[in-house]
């Protein structure tokens, strides 16, 4: 079996995003129940940033901070999600090489890379769960 070459043949296309005007309760309720733990953030296909587990947890308040349960619902009600999105995000094309996509995944310690054509319009993303299965495919061939 050959191995992929491009992004193309590896992206997921089946997209969930948080539009831009969500909020930190959107991006948690999201996660949740799609199980994703990277969402892109746009503005109609216009990719604007990405908002990672990891960004949820550390905009959320602390279970044991000594605020009240109106004033922690608040923060994730009132929070907008551009607050705590990443704005400068990389991205590859789905023309760029897997290898690329893998040295710049590995190199920057990303969970996953959005995949944008013509002025920014997403299309797809790239996780390391996608990257790992074509080391899998790989292996199982040698």
């Amino acid at each position: 079996m050959a191995a992929p070459r491009i992004v193309r043949d590896i992206m997921s296309t089946n997209l969930t995003t948080l539009d831009q005007e969500s909020r930190l309760l959107d991006a948690v309720l999201l996660m949740r129940s799609s199980g994703y733990r990277h969402l892109p953030v746009v503005n109609g296909d216009k990719l604007v940033g990405i908002v990672t587990d990891r960004d949820v947890q550390r905009a959320a308040p602390s279970m044991l901070s000594r605020i009240s349960q109106e004033e922690y619902n608040r923060i994730f009600e009132g929070t907008p999600i551009a607050r705590i999105m990443v704005k400068e995000v990389v991205t590859v094309t789905p023309n760029t090489p897997v290898r690329d996509a893998v040295r710049i995944t590995y190199e920057n310690k990303f969970g996953c890379l959005p995949v944008v054509e013509d002025n920014n319009r997403l299309v797809g993303i790239v996780t390391v769960t996608d990257l790992l299965g074509v080391l899998d495919r790989l292996l199982a061939g040698s």
